[in-house]
Formats: C-alpha cells, sequence, structure tokens
C-alpha cells in the first residue's frame, strides 16, 4: 500500500495514459514522483534498468511504458512490437522484484484477449481460444507481462496487479497517420479533410467492428485506486458502456465537429477483432467505475488536438469551438 509520500516511479510518463497519470498524481498530491526521459533510461536496457530501480528506490511501480500502434503498426512491425514490450515489462518487473518493491501496477489491453471471445469478455476467457492475427505478437508479448506478474505474486505474495483497459484516448494522443489507433486516426483524417476541403475520407477495414472505449483519465484514475488496493485477483479489466461501430464513431466526431463527409471503406477484410466489450464487474466489486462520458471526453479530446495543430490562424477549422 502507498500513500502521500510513497516513491512512485512512473514508466512512459510522457505517453498519452502516462502523462495522464502523471498529471492526476500531481493534483491528488502525491510528492516523489519519480520519472525518466527515454535518452537517459532505455528501459530495454536490463542492467540500466536494474541499477536505476536500485538507485532510486521507489516504493512502488507503474508501467505505462510500452511499444504501442494501430491495426497497420501492429501488423506490420511485429518483432519491434514483441521484442521492445517484452524487454520493456520483464526489465520493470524483474527489476522490481530483485529490489524490494512489492507494490506494482502493469497496464495491458483487452487486445489480450482471444479473437472470437464470449462477449462481455471475463478475465478467465484469457488464452481460451486464437488470438487475432493482425496484433497477436503485441498481444503476446503483454500476455506474458500478466504471466510474469502473476508468477510473482503466486510465488512471492507480491502485490503486482494487470489492468486491463479497452481502447483508451485522450489528450497528448498520438495522431500518426499510420501508427495511430482507430479513433485518432478518425479524428486526423475528419479535420484535415475539413481543412482541404474535401467531402469524404478513407477508412481501414468495413467499419462494422465494435469498440468500447475509455478516457486516458479514467484509465489514471483506475492505476492509482489499484495501487491503494490489496486485490486477489491479478488481472482485473477496466472499461466503460461507451461501445459502437467504427462507421459509429466516424459519424460521431463529424457531428462534433458539425460536419458530414462520406467513408470510403478500403482494404475492406482488414477490421481486426469484430467485437471487444468488456466484463467490468471484477473492478467494479473493487469499488472501481469509469466516470468520464465519452461525449465529454471526446470533447477534450478533439479541443487538445485541433489546439496541437493550429498551422494557420485565418482557417476557421483551427478556431473551432468544441461544444460541451
Amino acid at each position: 500500500m502507498i500513500n502521500k509520500s510513497s516513491r512512485i516511479f512512473l514508466a512512459g510518463h510522457r505517453g498519452m495514459v502516462g502523462s495522464a497519470i502523471y498529471d492526476l498524481l500531481k493534483k491528488r498530491n502525491y510528492k516523489n514522483i519519480i520519472t525518466a526521459e527515454r535518452k537517459s533510461l532505455d528501459l530495454r536496457n536490463q542492467s540500466k534498468v536494474e541499477k536505476f530501480l536500485k538507485y532510486k528506490k521507489p516504493d512502488a511501480v507503474i508501467i505505462a511504458a510500452a511499444k504501442v500502434g494501430g491495426i497497420y503498426a501492429n501488423n506490420i512491425y511485429k518483432a519491434n512490437f514483441i521484442y521492445d514490450n517484452l524487454q520493456i515489462q520483464n526489465n520493470l518487473i524483474n527489476g522490481s522484484f530483485i529490489n524490494g518493491i512489492r507494490d506494482l501496477v502493469f497496464l495491458g489491453s483487452s487486445c489480450i484477449y482471444p479473437k472470437n471471445c464470449k462477449q462481455p469478455i471475463k478475465e478467465k476467457y484469457l488464452l481460451s481460444n486464437y488470438l487475432e492475427k493482425t496484433n497477436d505478437a503485441y498481444a503476446i508479448a503483454k500476455i506474458a507481462g500478466i504471466k510474469l506478474c502473476e508468477s510473482y505474486n503466486d510465488q512471492f505474495k507480491t502485490n503486482y496487479k494487470c489492468l486491463l483497459p479497452c481502447n483508451a484516448y485522450g489528450p497528448n494522443d498520438n495522431y500518426d497517420e499510420k501508427d495511430s489507433h482507430f479513433l485518432p486516426a478518425l479524428i486526423r483524417k475528419i479535420v484535415f479533410a475539413m481543412r482541404k476541403n474535401e467531402n469524404f475520407i478513407t477508412v481501414w477495414g468495413n467499419g462494422k467492428p465494435k469498440r468500447e472505449l475509455i478516457y486516458s483519465y479514467d484509465i489514471a484514475d483506475a492505476v492509482i485506486y489499484f495501487l491503494n488496493k490489496n486485490t486477489k485477483e491479478t488481472m482485473i479489466n477496466i472499461g466503460t458502456d461507451d461501445e459502437k461501430t467504427i462507421y459509429d464513431y466516424a459519424k460521431y466526431v463529424m457531428k462534433f465537429l458539425k460536419v458530414n463527409l462520406k467513408i470510403k471503406f478500403i482494404n475492406k477484410n482488414l477490421n481486426g477483432t469484430m467485437r471487444k466489450k468488456l466484463d467490468t464487474s471484477l473492478a467494479s466489486k473493487y469499488g472501481w467505475t469509469a466516470k468520464t462520458s465519452i461525449k465529454k471526453g471526446l470533447s477534450i479530446t478533439l479541443s487538445d488536438f485541433l489546439q496541437q495543430t493550429v498551422l494557420n490562424k485565418n482557417n476557421k477549422i483551427f478556431n473551432y469551438k468544441i461544444d460541451n
């Protein structure tokens, strides 16, 4: 268990979820947050990670660091995804153990579950069937991290927890055209189509897969909440009731931006898992639920993206006011 003075090492504080965790820890008056820039600490280097943890002596570790991407990146760069993520999580989890750190939160993903999983997805469905091929390398790495935490808990009675959020979104996301997840990709395409006065966007797949979304600050809230909890279970799903098809999300973003663009679907067979709805009854049993509505979360996210992409102050799109 931690308190406001506990030394907390947050790995991945620059990413979308990591930056939300950092911000929320600060707002809740946690006084000793330890971070490290990538240029000064390569988390893939076992020796350097172990020395860093030995020197800094954190009381708890939060692993928000990972190599992440959308369906294109996961499918094309499989070797990078499995190697980097295995190295990062192994070094941090084992490094925490050998340095006597008994409290740790490892962030996984809903993509660890089988492709054709019974819905909503319970934690016990892990490894019950085949994975989705387009992101199996990333998923296998995350599963290995979960099993590593589970094994240390069973053998050494550590308090290592694995939180498994559904699709995350929020400020400070990655909007790269090829490497981003589906929602930031949709936001980028819609905004840039407006800027170019185009009347359509292209979307991968057929638009029918359903995705559940969670706001990054709700994940941050869950991380802090469960860092302060003792739980019997290692794995805990973190989700919401915000579930729509890819097509419906595209239309929802357009509605926020007061535009109606045509959608052209390309690579129609590249859909990934058709549905990933998490069962969050375990998190609810421990007293945690998501608090941010999709309307509020998307409003903040869109405003953040538009502020980041100001290129021409005379362009009305980049002076756009999002309705809350």
